[in-house]
């Protein structure tokens, strides 16, 4: 006995004690440690050099470029030449404004009419309910083709319109399965007080469900957001006019089909190299997305964690 009273422990017992628990209890050892600060190291380094890389680029002069042989990493006078040379065009600047309204036009309408349909399809009884999750379901697991589609969009008079890049993919199944689980796992106590004191379902959807669904709303908004901004294949097929595209494709025509811009179509005497161009392109196109992650990461977390608790 230990002088508080407790048991001792003996070396044979301790050693039993350690056989019988999970590896993955067992702290870990300094080799263990030093190898994994390795492998992290290499996998941040992994993804930021080509970040950084495209970011020095699009900030290098054309006397760098050409020293280099295309890409910079440290220029020595970084400078927004080419910032300002595609955002003065009218191209880049005007790709991005329609890719900042399909965004937030598609996003809101999107997670409306989500956080509606999951609600109505996590409540027991609802008349049709178990059919349209059938074809939610169904959607899931076999998407259209790429002919219907188009051809459906054409016969609803949605070609060259931005409607077309909304509407087709207005509710993602797999964000509605997230948050109907999410929703049925609420306690039902909180439905059966709030229908006592006289509340409706548009009551009970605004004033309780959602103020403890923010989290998961915030990834399912985040998850449309970067659907929505990422998107290019539907307005290649659906968008004609080239004044109407998003920065998607912009970034596509410019930098992956190496589509040179010209003097004439940014409208300026001196041109930037191309190179710098391009990756001015990319970062305007990663900004946001850059830009408003970080807001959300504690949504994000929090959203995933609780997802995963039921009760």
């Amino acid at each position: 006995m230990s002088s508080f009273g407790f048991p001792l422990r003996g070396k044979g017992e301790r050693q039993r004690i350690r056989e019988e628990r999970p590896a993955w209890e067992e702290p870990p050892s300094k080799i263990g440690s030093a190898a994994k600060a390795v492998v992290i190291t290499v996998i941040c380094a992994v993804m930021i050099l080509p970040f950084l890389t495209v970011l020095s680029t699009s900030l290098a002069s054309r006397e760098e470029i050409t020293a280099s042989g295309g890409f910079v990493l440290f220029p020595s006078e970084p400078t927004l030449e080419a910032y300002r040379t595609v955002l003065s065009g009218g191209i880049v600047s005007r790709a991005v404004v329609v890719s900042v309204l399909i965004t937030v036009v598609g996003t809101a309408l999107s997670l409306l009419t989500t956080i509606a349909l999951a609600y109505a399809l996590s409540k027991r009884g609802v008349p049709g309910g178990k059919p349209i999750l059938l074809m939610v379901l169904f959607t899931l697991l076999f998407a259209p083709g790429m002919v219907p589609m188009y051809v459906v969009v054409k016969e609803l008079g949605l070609l060259d319109s931005y409607w077309s890049l909304i509407l087709p993919v207005l509710i993602n199944a797999f964000n509605l399965v997230v948050l109907r689980a999410f929703f049925m796992n609420i306690p039902e106590e909180l439905y059966q007080a709030a229908r006592i004191d006289g509340a409706g379902d548009w009551r009970i959807l605004t004033r309780i469900v959602l103020p403890l669904s923010k989290g998961v709303v915030a990834v399912v908004g985040l998850f449309y957001a970067v659907t929505y901004w990422n998107a290019f294949f539907n307005a290649m097929l659906y968008l004609n006019d080239s004044g109407k595209w998003p920065i998607q494709l912009v970034l596509r025509t410019y930098v992956v089909q190496n589509k040179s811009m010209t003097a004439d179509q940014l409208g300026i005497a001196h041109m930037p190299p191309q190179q710098s161009l391009s990756m001015a392109v990319v970062m305007l196109a990663l900004l946001p997305i850059l830009a408003l992650f970080p807001f959300l990461q504690k949504y994000f977390t929090k959203g995933v964690l609780t997802g995963a608790i039921k009760g």
